[in-house]
């Protein structure tokens, strides 16, 4: 009989030559079990997915009456379901007045692809810029975003009229004209390896935008709810965006994204023509009650207000002659070593040892921190004392390739 790897292997479509192979079986707050019971701190969150934890139980008990309530009814934007209206209500009720009105999908990257058709809808023009070292998803348009020759490479070609400005450098700004419909950005990058924006920065790349009638899309799919310390990443610079990506932690788990604008705005999908933008399984019912059901865990237990120490703490313990920097903001960190080689080695090692991290896309000499934010002192204190274990041993040459 094939085991679960064989079977992962011979069914399974493969996104890299040398999949981890780690075969988990259950996951509970912020560890997951393999097949062998053996529990590994995880330090990733799914990529900025589990901010609650895993299967946190008011979010799991919300799934659990929704699916038995009901499911899938009809496409996105027809019928007046509660899960959705509920959710996208308390969404309303946290954001800025011009963050009034949500269009719920799947993920992430169908939130950027929303998006780009709403702004060129809303201001008639054909043009975007987004970030060098941006990552924004993986479908063709949102790839559209992403200058990486590296990821893009044999998929092109991509939509045409898309340039590129360098984060945190104002004076690239002056590419932005009246010919741009919208600027794409993440006010923290992500897969950049944690680059977090200068307050300078983003307020001069506001007061551009507005003067050139250039919609400010933030795409905080992985800052957003709570991660970097605010709820949302554009609190920490004073400026509201014209339209706001969300996805991964909304969901406390399962697939959900958003984008999210004004009722001014977001009209424009809904004539000239009608049905300007569609999805079936977009703002399911389950998932809408679980992320309601995440927002309010996050609010009713004031876990943001800990974020921004729990991040201090792994800065103030990760001290290392190996370590070049850490970057980043609350529970979104980068942790920069020589090459990629050290960088893997020491994940490895980790993994074995019981933690799990990874590197970034554009980033590989920097491992990855971003626990679920429910993670405790001492949790960290364990996390932290595995990894410098582990620095030590590759750092001397006590570890096999």
């Amino acid at each position: 009989m094939l085991t679960q790897r064989q079977l992962f292997l011979q069914h399974n479509a493969q996104t890299s030559p040398e999949p981890l192979m780690l075969e988990f079986v259950r996951a509970k707050g912020v560890y997951i079990y393999d097949s062998s019971d053996k529990k590994h701190l995880d330090l990733i969150a799914g990529i900025g997915v589990s901010n609650v934890g895993h299967c946190h139980p008011v979010v799991v008990k919300a799934i659990q009456e929704q699916a038995e309530t009901y499911m899938h009814l009809m496409v996105y934007g027809e019928y007046v379901q509660t899960p959705q209206v509920n959710f996208a209500k308390a969404l309303a009720d946290i954001l800025p007045e011009s963050l009034s009105c949500t269009y719920f999908l799947n993920s992430g990257t169908e939130a950027v692809e929303g998006a780009m058709k709403l702004a060129k809808r809303y201001t008639g023009r054909k043009g975007f810029i987004a970030c060098k070292n941006a990552y924004h998803g993986s479908t063709q348009g949102a790839e559209s975003l992403m200058e990486s020759d590296f990821y893009s490479s044999g998929y092109g070609p991509f939509l045409p009229h898309v340039s590129f400005i360098r984060h945190n450098h104002i004076a690239d700004l002056i590419n932005i004209t009246e010919k741009i419909a919208a600027v794409f950005i993440e006010p923290i990058q992500g897969e950049a390896g944690i680059r977090v924006a200068d307050l300078a920065y983003m307020q001069a790349l506001k007061a551009k935008c507005q003067e050139t009638g250039t919609l400010l899309i933030f795409d905080e799919i992985q800052s957003g709810f709570g991660r970097s310390g605010k709820m949302f990443a554009f609190e920490h610079y004073n400026i509201v965006p014209d339209v706001l990506l969300l996805a991964k932690g909304i969901g406390g788990g399962m697939p959900i994204g958003a984008f999210i604008s004004s009722l001014e705005i977001m009209s424009v999908l809904s004539h000239t023509p009608i049905l300007g933008h569609m999805t079936t399984f977009g703002g399911h019912p389950v998932c809408c009650a679980a992320g309601l059901a995440t927002l309010r865990t996050l609010v009713d237990n004031e876990i943001v207000a800990e974020v921004e120490e729990k991040g201090q703490l792994f800065k103030s313990l990760l001290k290392h002659p190996a370590i070049k920097e850490i970057r980043g903001k609350g529970l979104m960190l980068a942790v920069e070593f020589e090459s990629f080689e050290i960088n893997k080695k020491i994940i490895d090692a980790c993994i074995l040892d019981g933690v799990l991290s990874d590197w970034f896309l554009h980033c590989s000499n920097s491992m990855r921190i971003a626990p679920p934010l429910i993670i405790t002192k001492t949790e960290i204190e364990e996390a932290c004392s595995i990894i410098l274990k582990n620095i030590n041993l590759v750092v001397e040459g006590k570890l096999k390739d």
